[in-house]
């Protein structure tokens, strides 16, 4: 069917429009960017550390659960506490040292006794989890409150396309050369993103950019308040962080659990990895227009609905197992993402004051990784001691997560604080 010419009209703004907002995006976002993609592409250890430990270095199943369960709780701390030592020392210099130290850990592993990687696996992915919370506050000082959201998006986009790429490549590393070549690639790569970083982010540019008018969401906020203080006169935002941590204990579940699930109904690896394919297709396709499309958005209202469609990417599974269904459940979950992350990294970074804002970050970091640790382990005993009431649950608990935000939306601001439904709309003009 001919396209009108008023179709094709609206067509090209809308990609003219994409286009002029994500040139709005600061060069130091897109430079960093470029060094989280490489940085992405070679975090291959991560999908192979099980197999790793359990095949060249012969430790049981249980040994490398409890590895790997160990370096889990050391992910979770890093993100918790990245932003902290951010907001103390610089975020910059945050980021290039825990680079390091994780870089060089990650080197070390062929080298090491089977009994030194139960403290060499936590202390990489505490490192890990530092740069993740101190990349995101980057990104935080370095653009206006507002135009965030595209921001942050862009830095997901390429992750989420370094990622896709990783895994093969480290599959075909893996059987032609060896395991050890992994973790040797790893570390490379990872001091090779905290070289790009010192010389593409100066530390001028780590300075938080002012933005006109108010930028913490709250005029009364004072360099001497404590955070929780800070917290409390934001109760938007513990909701929003309470949602996301209930979110990703469900959200989680698709890397534990529900394969095991498939597998129950007769689909085997195959059916797994095409789903989980899918969803990095999805989100690769739609993250940048949506962030686009939903910048002018209050927020809010935008992560409700992403953490909704968590839970009804839950309750698709209710009627049983098959690729259509699980596809179904992929592509409702990964909308879900779209919706929420990108949108709530923005919301928290907005809504920060100017000497917390790495606290802040550190906070929705731990949380949205908090799954990580706590989902499989409390997904696991509930599937194998009533599995019909995992997937209602998942979508009771994703669905009340995102209802509590809705409704944390539509609360009118009190104490002085500047509505929720302003922050991360509209792109600021930075003063002076």
């Amino acid at each position: 069917m001919v396209r009108s010419q008023k179709e094709l009209t609206k067509s090209r703004g809308e990609r003219s429009g994409m286009v002029q907002v994500l040139r709005d995006v600061p060069r130091v976002v897109w430079l960093l960017a470029a060094g989280v993609f490489v940085n992405a592409v070679v975090s291959f250890t991560f999908v192979f550390v099980f197999l790793y430990l359990t095949g060249p270095r012969g430790l049981g199943t249980a040994q490398a659960g409890l590895v790997t369960g160990i370096g889990g709780i050391g992910l979770v701390a890093g993100n918790f506490t990245g932003g902290w030592y951010g907001d103390r020392f610089g975020h910059r210099r945050v980021l290039l040292a825990a680079s390091t130290l994780g870089g060089l850990t990650l080197i070390s592993f062929p080298l090491l006794p089977a009994a030194g990687l139960y403290a060499a696996l936590p202390l990489a992915q505490y490192a890990s989890g530092v740069v993740r919370a101190a990349n995101s506050a980057l990104v935080a000082v370095a653009v206006p409150e507002g135009a965030r959201r595209q921001a942050f998006a862009v830095v997901r986009c390429v992750s989420n396309g370094g990622f896709t790429l990783g895994p093969p490549l480290g599959a075909l590393i893996a059987t032609r050369l060896s395991y050890d070549w992994l973790f040797v690639g790893d570390g490379l790569g990872t001091l090779l993103f905290a070289l790009w970083t010192a010389r593409v982010v100066p530390a001028r540019a780590a300075a938080r950019t002012p933005a006109a008018g108010p930028t913490t969401g709250c005029p009364d906020a004072a360099p001497g308040r404590g955070l929780w203080a800070e917290l409390r006169a934001r109760p938007a935002v513990l909701v929003v962080l309470g949602a996301v941590l209930v979110t990703d204990l469900v959200y989680r579940q698709q890397y534990g659990t529900f394969p095991v699930f498939l597998a129950d109904h007769g689909l085997d690896t195959r059916d797994f990895g095409f789903v989980i394919a899918l969803n990095g297709a999805v989100i690769l396709l739609l993250e940048l227009p949506a962030a686009v499309a939903l910048r002018a958005r209050p927020p809010l209202p935008v992560i409700g609905t992403g953490l909704l469609l968590v839970g009804a990417a839950y309750a698709a599974l209710l009627p049983g197992a098959g690729v259509g269904t699980a596809a179904s459940m992929i592509v409702l979950l990964s909308l879900g993402e779209i919706l929420y992350k990108t949108t709530a990294t923005a919301y928290v970074a907005d809504q920060a004051p100017e000497h917390a804002i790495g606290r802040f970050q550190s906070l929705y970091a731990g949380v949205s990784v908090s799954g990580v640790v706590l989902g499989p382990p409390l997904g696991g005993a509930l599937y194998a001691t009533a599995p019909g009431l995992l997937w209602p649950l998942c979508a009771v608990l994703a669905g009340g997560a995102g209802a509590a935000v809705l409704y944390a939306g539509r609360r009118p601001a009190r104490q002085g604080l500047r509505p929720a439904p302003e922050t991360g709309s509209q792109p600021r003009a930075a003063a002076g």
